[in-house]
């Protein structure tokens, strides 16, 4: 049984003192997995209502001037509702779980339960060309996190609960429980065992009965199989996943430079009106830029023909022009990840997933028509068959996570007999990005600041450790005129061996090891012969306050030393770092991670 602890809540209270950590840990998932299903439902109502209420009455035939204002109005509301109200950055709602789990003890703010959601709202349904899921999954590990801080639960736990929320939201919003469990296997870095896993697979189906109970039982999407599957169809299937790979590796790395040219402009205003404009002016050329751009998706999944799918040219100064169709959807390709990146630069809300479906489906189209068109092979491929699988090829590439992008696109179509082709795509997408690209859209950011936590357990420990939490810092610092009497002194009663002198600003000037001087300090009659000055030797590496982990333990490894010096960045001497300290803090976080 969990310890009797004491909690103002009496549920709460009962629970803490009348049920196991185990039994918590499972009730928190389901409890998560409704308050996060329930978090979804809303937030695509609010989405939805808000594009109807905008763009219900816009005629078709000519292109709309009102879609240079929406966007506009839409990261203004959102930019000055996170500054005014939230007061806080929930932007990169996955790459900030992410910066949780390894930096902050898995604690999320309990403002990310619902701001987000709000936030995210706004920006769609005015418009933003971002995605609703991130946001969501952000709102859903926050809420898993929150829970946890209510139970008390030790940091693998409460990164346990991050995952379940985050499973629960990517299940809630699709209607794909399987793909919400392996997302937080993949992109979350959640270990696989099965102490984890139950927790994680009853949080995403509870939260997708709750959206089955809500909006029924029907896939996202109305797929329906257009030929099945033939080993003739493997080369243009392994074509296509280059093509994917190449795709994500060109929209990831567009949006992260575009992303960092915004991150230069100051002042809200100045970002908002960039990105704003920006936003406002691909969309107004290009409509279905517009939002998530999951009506497109739907219009090329149900579609038979190029003169259907010719719909998606509505709004635009290409509408009546169906022959210009790939070349439309080809700039499309090309101005979606600007449009991503404006959004939230500009001050927008919004994740990559959708942008990811949708760029997936497009170019998944584009390079089954092209096929056609030049008879490659004499084989003629499903423009929706392919369509789809774009879809799982560009998120398993964007996001590193194959299995997710696998089971994702199966469970939104119900295109279970495509299986094979889906993970001969996803696969080749994953491996032609990876060559280029080691980290998702997600992990990149974290990955340059060596934030990230990841699969390799070295490493996420590493991850885990911070420099501060084993530098000693209580040893006596000694000055270069002390003389050797008045040394001994102030040495006598500290455990150390290893002593800082500093001058009068705390700069290292050198270190005094006592067993070096061993044979001096046992001699009363020398202690006004020598000073400090003449004891100490300099100090052969050092380390400083801002460093990784990884490049202490490289140091330490290098210099075979015992101990080594930290210091600051103005050059002050902070503290020493010793190697049995450092491995013990080591060994800890391995012992706090193992299997249960």
């Amino acid at each position: 049984m969990a310890g009797r602890l004491y909690d103002r809540r009496p549920l709460t209270s009962w629970l803490l003192n009348h049920t196991s950590v185990r039994q918590q840990q499972l009730l928190l998932a389901v409890v998560t997995g409704v308050c996060v299903g329930l978090a979804a439902q809303l937030l695509k109502w609010l989405i939805e209502e808000i594009k109807f209420l905008l763009t219900s009455q816009f005629d078709v035939t000519r292109a709309q001037w009102l879609f240079l204002v929406y966007p506009v109005v839409g990261i203004l509301l959102t930019a000055l509702f996170i500054r005014y109200v939230v007061r806080d950055n929930i932007g990169h709602g996955i790459t900030k779980i992410l910066y949780s789990i390894s930096r902050s003890k898995g604690r999320i703010k309990a403002h990310n339960t619902w701001s987000s959601l709000i936030a995210s709202a706004l920006t769609i349904g005015f418009g933003g060309s971002v995605g609703a899921e991130s946001p969501i999954v952000l709102t859903g590990s926050a809420i898993g996190s929150n829970l946890g801080k209510v139970f008390h639960f030790d940091h693998k736990r409460q990164m346990l609960l991050i995952g379940c929320g985050a499973a629960a939201a990517t299940a809630g919003i699709f209607k794909a429980p399987i793909a919400g469990v392996l997302f937080a296997l993949e992109v979350l870095m959640i270990d696989l065992t099965m102490a984890s896993l139950l927790p994680l697979l009853i949080a995403a189906l509870t939260a997708t009965v709750v959206a089955y109970s809500i909006s029924g039982t029907d896939a996202m999407f109305d797929f329906h199989l257009q030929g099945a599957f033939s080993i003739s169809q493997v080369p243009s299937s392994v074509l296509l996943g280059v093509m994917c790979g190449l795709v994500a590796l060109y929209a990831m790395r567009t949006m992260i430079r575009t992303e960092r040219l915004f991150s230069r402009i100051s002042g809200l205003l100045a970002k908002v009106v960039c990105g704003g404009l920006v936003l406002a002016v691909l969309i107004y050329l290009f409509p279905p830029l517009y939002g998530e751009g999951y009506d497109i998706i739907e219009n090329i999944l149900v579609s038979g023909g190029r003169g259907d799918v010719g719909s998606v040219m509505n709004n635009s100064f290409f509408y009546g022009r169906p022959e210009l169709l790939l070349l439309f959807l080809g700039l499309i390709v090309l101005m979606k990840p600007f449009a991503t990146s404006a959004t939230n630069g500009g001050g927008g809300c919004g994740g990559t997933f959708a942008p990811s479906l949708f760029l997936g489906c497009i170019a998944g189209y584009v390079f089954c028509c092209l096929w056609n068109h030049f008879g490659i092979l004499g084989i003629q491929l499903s423009e929706r068959n392919y369509a789809l699988l774009g879809m799982a090829g560009l998120m398993s590439a964007f996001f590193h996570a194959p299995l997710t992008g696998v089971f994702l696109i199966a469970e939104l179509t119900g295109g279970y007999d495509l299986f094979i082709p889906l993970m001969i795509v996803s696969a080749v997408a994953y491996l032609t990005i990876h060559f280029f690209e080691p980290h998702n859209i997600y992990a990149i950011r974290l990955a340059r600041r060596g934030d990230l936590l990841t699969h390799d357990t070295d490493q996420s420990v590493l991850t885990l450790m911070t420099l501060d939490a084993v530098i000693e810092k209580e040893s006596p610092r000694l000055s270069p005129d002390m003389e050797l009497g008045k040394m001994v002194q102030a040495v006598s009663l500290d455990e150390h061996e290893d002593f800082a002198v500093t001058d009068a600003a705390g700069h290292l000037l050198g270190i005094v090891n006592l067993r070096s001087v061993r044979k001096l300090i046992f001699r009363s009659e020398l202690y006004r012969l020598y000073h400090v000055e003449q004891l100490m030797a300099p100090a052969t590496q050092t380390l400083t306050t801002t460093e990784d982990m990884r490049s202490v333990m490289e140091k330490f490894q290098g210099t075979k030393a015992e101990v080594l010096p930290v210091l600051s960045a103005e050059r002050v001497f902070v503290g020493f770092v010793s190697r049995t300290r450092l491995l013990e803090s080591y060994r800890q976080i391995i012992h706090d991670f193992s299997d249960e």
